[in-house]
């Protein structure tokens, strides 16, 4: 399982992490049943706080994502219906399309501006979509 963290990012860490592992289970990259490492071993793996990543794998395990097995180990719950399927699908996207509208925010664009390009993009995306079947522009 590989994480990517980006310590400069206003998403604190043990968030970043739970969404990634969501957005592992929800594309099917972890499946029901798949060991997690540990807290300690991912914490150590990521170069972060043991208390960071239990936070994360707390959230997780409040969820239903995961179930941890005391003296077993950390384990991908069992497999998600298709409205918890669908429910994950939307929270990675929200939280992608947040910190991108977060980060525009940021460098001062307005409501207006940050809409008409997000429109424009996902009209290019979908026409390029349509016509070559890649989702990208030619």
């Amino acid at each position: 399982m590989r994480l990517q963290l980006e310590p400069e990012s206003h998403i604190p860490i043990y968030v970043q992490i739970e969404e990634q592992i969501r957005a592992l289970v929800a594309a099917g990259r972890l499946r029901p049943g798949d060991q997690l490492p540990t807290i300690r071993q991912l914490a150590v793996d990521l170069g972060v706080n043991y208390n960071t990543v239990a936070r994360a794998y707390l959230e997780l395990e409040r969820a239903g994502v995961i179930t941890t097995q005391r003296g077993r180990g950390t384990f991908v719950a069992g497999a998600p219906d298709e409205t918890q399927l669908a429910q994950l699908r939307q929270e990675k996207l929200r939280a992608l399309l947040g910190a991108s509208i977060d980060e525009a925010f940021r460098l001062g664009y307005t409501p207006d501006e940050i809409a008409e390009v997000f429109q424009s993009e996902l009209a290019a995306r979908s026409e390029g979509r349509q016509n070559n079947g890649t989702g990208h522009r030619s």
